[in-house]
């Protein structure tokens, strides 16, 4: 029994410590948006240049499905254990590439081409850290309590997402504008190098699941073919569910800072405190959240709280346009982050549990990483065109709506399996 526990908390760990480096990383080029635009991406507007510079953000996200897809596959086939290793090594790559990159007024056009091969790289490897980690968490789980385990992806994601806003407030406020954009906006990245090799280390002496080990004795191997021929359906579901929860990260959380001093017009270095109080408030209940839906179920908890933010969303941004203040902005983002975790907290165990142990990973790699690149990582992009061509402040949460609405008709789609258990399902079937 010790040894077992002793197993589960190095599977929640090597899970946790990756995919915090990921989002981390991600987090920080978001919140980093306005200063990259001008080093990096100097042209005779601001617009200009922080469309170019959103744009850098979302080709990351192209190489997603490509990296889902080869490590997605690599995973149900050589491990996870294997998987996640690669990822992690190629995740801090990537970091160490925008950490030393050279500014355009150093080297000209190789300053932009260095950020952006750094972000697919980047992207390629982000496409195989959701699936083979979170197929981990699930697998690793004792069968009552997935939710719990699964939840965890998700407050690993709110803990990065929490870091890299305090230390985008402690440097922007801590540092003049000459400071931040010498080489103040570097220190973030490199901060994130340090959690690299901890999780290469942690990942190479992990031992895979007994889910897995027994998926590649009775099942049959991974492959496109098997993923598509027998489980479309639960991609495409799977793939539905993700958008809310890439809408909410990509535009409420990375977005908000850029929308604040864009839109609202308040203080940079103050729209980090509302980030800092959402992902706070994200990162304390999705666990709890998580061990609910071990209770009760995963998805009714998940429908109501996709329909409650739907429904506040539009009147608390409303009331934040007509008269913006960072106490307003703090409230809004806490108000939200607490309706949304009814959903973060079972949603990893709610999507894993779509797919078989044998294409597990690929499953969830394919669903998760398609819905990420087309609503996620152009999610910036399109908000920012959106808010310019029609004149709105809200038109980021217009499209915000969309994303819930669409993850609302997905989830009512996927079968009210309570507490299913796929793998033992059809190993006796």
């Amino acid at each position: 029994m010790a040894a077992s526990r002793s197993l589960n908390t190095r599977a929640v760990t090597a899970a946790v410590i990756g995919n915090a480096l990921e989002w981390y990383d991600f987090t920080v080029f978001g919140l980093m948006t306005v200063v990259i635009a001008g080093l990096f991406f100097p042209t005779s507007s601001d617009y200009s240049s922080l469309l170019l510079t959103t744009a850098s953000f979302g080709v990351a996200f192209v190489m997603r499905p490509v990296g889902g897809i080869v490590l997605g596959l690599y995973a149900d086939r050589a491990g996870r254990k294997a998987a996640l290793s690669l990822v992690i090594a190629l995740m801090t790559l990537g970091i160490l590439l925008l950490a030393i990159a050279p500014p355009y007024s150093a080297i000209g056009i190789g300053a932009p081409l260095m950020i952006v091969f750094g972000r697919l790289l980047q992207g390629f490897s982000a496409g195989g850290e959701f699936g083979s980690s979170t197929a981990l968490l699930i697998e690793a789980a004792p069968f009552s309590k997935r939710g719990f385990y699964g939840s965890w992806q998700m407050a690993s994601q709110a803990a990065a997402l929490l870091l890299g806003a305090v230390v985008g407030a402690l440097i922007t406020h801590g540092l003049s504008p000459e400071a931040l954009k010498s080489w103040g906006w570097r220190v973030p990245f490199v901060l994130g190098l340090v959690i690299g090799p901890i999780g290469f280390y942690i990942r190479r002496h992990l031992a895979d699941s007994e889910a897995f080990l027994h998926a590649q004795q009775t099942a049959r191997r991974a492959t496109l073919r098997e993923v598509f021929t027998n489980h479309s359906r639960e991609v495409v579901c799977g793939l539905g569910t993700v958008i809310a929860l890439t809408v909410t990260i990509y535009v409420l959380i990375s977005y908000l800072p850029t929308f604040a001093v864009k839109q609202l017009k308040l203080p940079y270095a103050q729209s980090f405190y509302a980030v800092i109080a959402g992902n706070l408030l994200l990162m304390v209940l999705s666990p709890l959240t998580g061990a609910w839906s071990d209770r009760i179920g995963r998805k009714g908890l998940s429908m109501w709280s996709l329909v409650l933010t739907l429904a506040i969303i539009y009147p608390l941004f409303s009331w934040l346009a007509a008269a913006p203040s960072v106490s307003k902005l703090i409230l809004v983002q806490a108000l939200l982050s607490i309706t949304l975790s009814g959903y973060y907290g079972p949603f990893g165990a709610l999507i894993a549990e779509l797919f078989p142990a044998n294409v597990r990973s690929t499953g969830l790699s394919l669903a998760y990483n398609i819905a990420v690149m087309v609503f996620g990582g152009f999610g910036q992009f399109i908000v920012t065109w959106l808010t310019k061509t029609t004149g709105s402040p809200l038109a980021p949460i217009y499209y915000v709506m969309a994303g819930l609405a669409l993850s609302t008709v997905a989830l009512a789609c996927i079968p009210g399996m309570r507490h299913a258990d796929l793998d033992a399902r059809r190993k006796h079937a």
